[in-house]
Formats: structure tokens, C-alpha cells, sequence
């Protein structure tokens, strides 16, 4: 009996643990030899966005393809190819969306500006809105002698 529960306990925990061990990115056979350089690849590893997961580094990903642009990183990185360098050759291949923080640009400024800009065309709709409510009917005039007599006509039902 108590065998028996120490191996549900004991599956239990293993399932448990299951999920853990599938974020366990760090497989030995993947990382560098020099520790220096397995230290600026996971750097610059965290700089970029997994093209799967979007809101994940590539060294926090567990997918596939993340593990393949993990590898790549690190065969640059061994090459003695600058950050910069590195960088650059993403961007190129993989376009400003697999940075996790895009450079500053134009295109970026204008996402950032935007609820801004929106805000302001609102309001500024709002205003016009607001001003032409507030105008006044234009002066009438009294009825002359004729449309008078067609008013009544159309009251009476004739």
C-alpha cells in the first residue's frame, strides 16, 4: 500500500515537473565552449523576439525555430562578428520585428505618436461638432398672405 502511493506521489511530481523541464532552453550541446562568448550570445539572444511565441526572447523560447536562431547567434558569435554585426544580419533577415525593443526610427515614432494624434483629431472633431450645434437657425420670416391660405388649406385636409 504504501509503495503503491509512493509511486503516485512520485508520478504526481513527475508530471508536475514535465512543464518545467520543456522551458529548459539551456541544452549543453547548444552552448558555446568559452564561457565569455556563451555569456554575449545569451545576451544578445534575449535581444531578440522568438518569431513564434512574439512576446518571448529567443533565449526564453522553447520553440523550434527559436532554437534555431539561438544557434545561429552563437555560430556568429563564435566568428568574433560584433553585436552590431549581429544585430544587423537579424534585422536584415528577419526584419525590425525581431528585435524585442526596435530601434528608434520614424516608422517607431509615428506608432508611439498615434493614440496621441488620435486623441487630438477626436477633440478636434468634437470642437467642430460642438461649434456648429452652437449656430444659430437662420432668421425666418413671416408667412405672406398666400402661404397662409395654403397652410390653413393643408390643416383643414382640403
Amino acid at each position: 500500500m504504501r509503495r503503491r502511493i509512493v509511486v503516485m506521489l512520485a508520478l504526481v511530481l513527475a508530471l508536475a515537473a514535465a512543464p518545467w523541464s520543456a522551458l529548459a532552453v539551456s541544452d549543453p550541446a547548444e552552448m558555446l565552449p568559452d564561457h565569455r562568448q556563451e555569456q554575449r550570445a545569451e545576451q544578445i539572444g534575449s535581444l531578440l523576439r522568438c518569431l513564434v511565441c512574439q512576446n518571448e526572447s529567443i533565449e526564453d523560447s522553447g520553440a523550434d525555430l527559436a532554437r534555431d536562431l539561438r544557434h545561429v547567434v552563437r555560430v556568429h558569435v563564435a566568428r568574433g562578428e560584433s553585436d552590431a554585426q549581429i544585430m544587423a544580419w537579424m534585422v536584415s533577415r528577419y526584419g525590425d520585428f525581431v528585435r524585442l525593443r526596435p530601434a528608434f526610427s520614424a516608422t517607431t515614432a509615428l506608432l508611439w505618436a498615434m493614440p496621441v494624434l488620435a486623441l487630438l483629431a477626436g477633440a478636434l472633431a468634437a470642437l467642430l461638432g460642438w461649434r456648429r450645434r452652437g449656430a444659430t437657425a437662420p432668421a425666418t420670416r413671416p408667412l405672406d398672405q398666400r402661404e397662409q391660405e395654403r397652410l390653413a388649406a393643408l390643416l383643414r385636409g382640403s
